[in-house]
């Protein structure tokens, strides 16, 4: 521990920031918690989520005896994460506002209100750990598997990692309820906040149409049969089965590709359909942690690693085959089902015994479909 080091600590309201802020202060840190507003907005019960989210983090922070204090980024967060996410869903995609969150505001403005502030460092409650080594500052992987998300922070830069803590990285998720039940906070019961932070609990095809015209359309196969109408291409993504609202005998519906000009969404049967199986991708929007990593990579082709397309996913080999200005071309050792457009690839590499994330980007383009090239799973398997 650095003696009289100032650590601002991120809180939002839940168990994993405010066990966050009693582990810097039982390590001798001078805490501040600083909760941060970024949607004003009431639900359908007529509740506004970030009341009571500072309610549970004033009730923390006086239980912990440190200061606490709140700060506004409604406008940043509106005009960085939120018109982004609405314009993709108008585009036919399903985004991913966390990965946004993270950089344009966690790490970005809510970043220098910390420092501004006077902090040494900015604490969050995310399951992952930094590690500084003589080469350099990594972002590794959190010891809790099932929680790591280091797959929503690929877009963090090595100078800001560097001024940042993860204090819950070397935990199981288990063990920090059981340090929010020593510690008798408030929030040691609270369930995780799951979905997207600014709907919360209402209804998702009712808050969505509110900011886009959704528009009805067909549920055709690959082969162009019409099977159904589809409520609105919004709320669809590559692999899904659930909600379709498509019966029938024979193996269940999913969603194999989305043709956005023509506003049909494409299903086929199965849940092994060689369609929703690719082997290759195109990404690009790059960002990595390391400074110069892009062109170290340029110059290490092919370049083997592990990547995961969406977060939970086990780690998947792969390899870059090429680099260009601003676009990998990734080649995976096994296909992988359901690769969405826009969302994002992140990449990491095992160095000595850490799992250490990259960077990653936005996947622009898929290679055909194991149906496109006529064959079958078990042939290229």
């Amino acid at each position: 521990m650095e003696a009289n080091k100032t650590v601002i600590v991120g809180m939002s309201g839940g168990v994993d920031s405010s066990v966050c802020a009693a582990l810097l202060k039982e390590q001798g840190y001078n805490v501040i918690g600083l909760f941060m507003k970024n949607w004003e907005e009431e639900d359908e019960n007529g509740v506004c989520q970030a009341s009571k989210e500072f309610a549970d983090v004033v009730k923390v922070c006086e239980k912990l005896d440190i200061p606490y204090y709140s700060v506004e980024f409604v406008k940043e967060y509106r005009e960085n994460v939120f018109s982004h996410f609405v314009e993709e869903y108008r585009n036919g995609y399903t985004p991913n506002p966390d990965i946004l969150c993270n950089r344009e505001i966690k790490f970005k403005v809510f970043f220098e209100k910390a420092m501004e502030l006077g902090a040494d460092y900015l604490a969050t409650g995310h399951y992952c750990q930094r590690v500084d080594t003589e080469e350099g500052t990594y972002l590794v992987k959190g010891l809790d598997n099932n929680k790591d998300q280091t797959y929503f922070l690929y877009t963090m830069k090595e100078e800001i990692l560097k001024k940042v803590l993860f204090p819950l990285g070397h935990l199981q998720k288990s063990e920090v309820r059981e340090i929010a039940k020593k510690y008798d906070l408030a929030t040691k019961a609270k369930k995780d906040s799951t979905g997207i932070c600014f709907i919360g609990e209402r209804n998702f095809k009712n808050f969505l149409s509110q900011y886009i015209h959704i528009k009805p359309g067909e549920f055709q196969t690959l082969d162009g049969t019409v099977v159904g109408q589809h409520d609105g291409m919004a709320y669809y993504t590559i692999g899904q089965r659930k909600g379709l609202g498509l019966g029938g005998q024979g193996e269940p519906w999913f969603v194999v590709d989305k043709n956005v000009e023509q506003n049909v969404v494409v299903v086929e049967r199965g849940e092994e359909h060689p369609a929703l199986y690719a082997s290759e991708l195109w990404a690009n929007e790059l960002s990595f942690v390391e400074k110069d990593f892009l062109s170290k990579l340029k110059n290490s082709l092919p370049f083997e690693c592990t990547a995961k397309i969406r977060y939970r996913q086990k780690d998947q080999r792969c390899k870059i085959v090429s680099v260009e200005e601003d676009r990998l071309h990734v080649v995976f050792d096994e296909p992988q089902r359901g690769i969405a457009l826009r969302q994002s690839i992140v990449l990491y590499q095992q160095l000595g015994e850490h799992s250490v994330c990259l960077g990653g980007g936005m996947i622009q383009k898929r290679g055909a479909s194991l149906y496109e090239d006529g064959l079958s799973l078990n042939e290229v398997k």
